[in-house]
């Protein structure tokens, strides 16, 4: 058990509850609510993992993974359905929290890794 502990289980509850009061958008795309889902949302959980991680190291135990990842995928799942789209997330909080440091963007990392919204070809 970590002492990030009691971050960590906020931030599950407070995925659960977005997703369990989600009301769709009538018109998608609600970019203001999507862009709040990463920053309040996804945001907050690659925050304590990279915290956690940098300076002195704090070893997760396997319930706070599986709360993180589930709160992280509920948020970019989330972030779709402001899009309109439903997808299912199952991405890792490493690997989103990797992606975010080499594009410095949640959007841009939560583009990639849902395909959300499509990237206009020219």
């Amino acid at each position: 058990m970590s002492e990030y502990r009691e971050r960590i289980a906020s931030l599950a509850t407070r995925a659960r509850d977005e997703r369990e009061s989600f009301d769709a958008p009538a018109d998608p795309p609600d970019e203001v609510m999507a862009v709040s889902y990463l920053r309040e949302g996804v945001g907050d959980v690659v925050s304590v993992y990279i915290d956690g991680r940098s300076g002195e190291f704090v070893r997760f135990d396997a319930d706070e993974m599986e709360r993180m990842e589930r709160a992280l995928n509920d948020w970019l799942a989330l972030y779709a359905r402001c899009y309109g789209y439903e997808i299912e997330t199952d991405f890792t909080v490493r690997e989103v929290a990797e992606l975010v440091i080499k594009t410095h963007d949640l959007h841009d990392t939560a583009q990639l890794l849902t395909r959300v919204p499509d990237r206009k070809t020219g």
